[in-house]
């Protein structure tokens, strides 16, 4: 059978792109054209597709998932059902402890979006860095595959990229844990990339199952003083060449990029500089503008991804209160996500115009209208819980300035 890629190169406007064109409210023609050029992708899961890319709505992606040293398959799943709850457009399951493949079931069967994995996560927990072989990752990346996964994230460090690495004295190093288990795995046997040197075997896997190609940022930044590098460079031009490569092979690519750390007026100038050098959708993570919101991360996160997102980023992972302290729970997971959606939807407000229900709000607060502005709360439950049981907003009570001015251009009755 076909992929979304192939079928599109061959004129088919297929279920996936019509249902997608619909909800994103563009022709599918439109949607046809740059899905075979490669500025837009298709993430399928059974009936459910997402579409990621050029002229589509910024997308989150929630990441989930056990560490070695917290395991628990009841938070996990409740972790993935709120972050479906509140709007999530994709997760990724990151688990590293426990039964990973029962981990990944059960999240599957508790969700219906689309999940993506970064292999080298399970091959690392189950075989160990130092025992893992390429068979094993290979066998890893087969079985994920089989069970469903609508995209998988594979880290494109070479030796190259590590010698520069090991040459550039960073602030914080390295913080990209696949890409560091990757070229810790490089070290220990003395070889090249396992994903690179046995690429065609794992393009001809995304095929046979259509799985999305999301290519890691394994040099972003760790610290906002760790400014664009050689390595980082080297990263986007390796990522592009893999990317394109990929695409020949009929499988879809999404390249992750100018994500980390990055200090806030270097955000729009590195997105613009992805976008102008590939077509490929751009996932970014975060980035955080400052390394100082410890526990506030998810709404330093808001601040970058709302630049990177309004820069043209096309699909955002979110941060939560928890990132750099610990693993978060189902109240951190919603905050991250929410924070991240309005990031997405400030973006969006900026390349696309998409502002109507912005103008709705405004007009239910100029008609004092309470239970209007509640409906159309990302998160109505907390509105209203901040609201109290007052009628009406308690911050002004009688002096109102919506109401107060009402009474000069309306003229209506001034409070007494």
């Amino acid at each position: 059978m076909a992929t979304i890629l192939e079928a599109a190169r061959a004129g088919k406007v297929n279920k996936s792109i019509i249902q997608v064109a619909d909800c994103e409210r563009i022709d599918t023609n439109m949607l046809l054209g740059r899905i075979i050029d490669g500025s837009a992708v298709i993430m399928r899961r059974g009936v459910r597709n997402v579409g990621i890319g050029k002229g589509l709505r910024t997308k989150v992606n929630v990441n989930i998932g056990t560490s070695s040293s917290q395991i628990s398959l009841l938070a996990e799943i409740e972790k993935a059902r709120i972050a479906e709850r509140f709007g999530a457009d994709t997760i990724t399951d990151l688990s590293m402890g426990g039964d990973i493949q029962m981990i990944r079931d059960e999240i599957f069967r508790s969700t219906s979006v689309p999940l993506t994995t970064v292999p080298i996560y399970e091959a690392a927990a189950r075989f160990g860095i130092e025992k893992m072989s390429g068979d094993d990752i290979l066998s890893t990346i087969r079985r994920q595959a089989a069970s469903g996964v609508s995209s998988m994230v594979l880290h494109g460090v070479d030796t190259r990229i590590l010698g520069l690495l090991k040459r550039k004295k960073r602030v914080a190093g390295i913080v990209s844990k696949g890409g560091s288990i990757t070229s810790v795995y490089m070290h220990l046997n003395s070889c090249e990339n396992p994903f690179i040197e046995r690429f065609d075997e794992i393009l001809d896997i995304f095929r046979q199952y259509d799985i999305v190609l999301s290519l890691g940022n394994t040099a972003r930044s760790g610290g906002i003083h760790d400014g664009r590098d050689k390595a980082q460079m080297e990263e986007i031009k390796i990522n592009g060449e893999l990317g394109r490569y990929a695409r020949e092979r009929g499988v879809q690519v999404i390249i992750e990029g100018a994500g980390g750390h990055i200090r806030y007026d270097r955000i729009a100038p590195l997105i613009r500089h992805y976008k102008k050098i590939s077509p490929f959708p751009l996932f970014v993570a975060g980035p955080l503008p400052t390394d100082i919101a410890l526990g506030y991360d998810h709404i330093a996160g808001c601040a970058g991804a709302s630049a990177a997102s309004a820069a043209g980023a096309d699909y955002l992972c979110y941060i939560t209160p928890a990132e750099h302290l610990g693993l978060p729970g189902s109240e951190q997971v919603k905050e991250g996500l929410l924070a991240f959606r309005i990031a997405a939807h400030i973006g969006d407000i900026v390349k696309y115009g998409i502002d109507a229900a912005d103008r709705e709000m405004s007009l239910k607060r100029a008609a004092l209208d309470r239970d209007g502005q509640f409906a159309l709360a990302m998160d109505e439950i907390r509105a209203r819980e901040l609201a109290g049981d007052t009628s009406e907003c308690s911050m002004c009570g009688d002096y109102c300035a919506i109401r107060l001015m009402k009474g000069i251009t309306q003229n209506a009755s001034l409070p007494h």
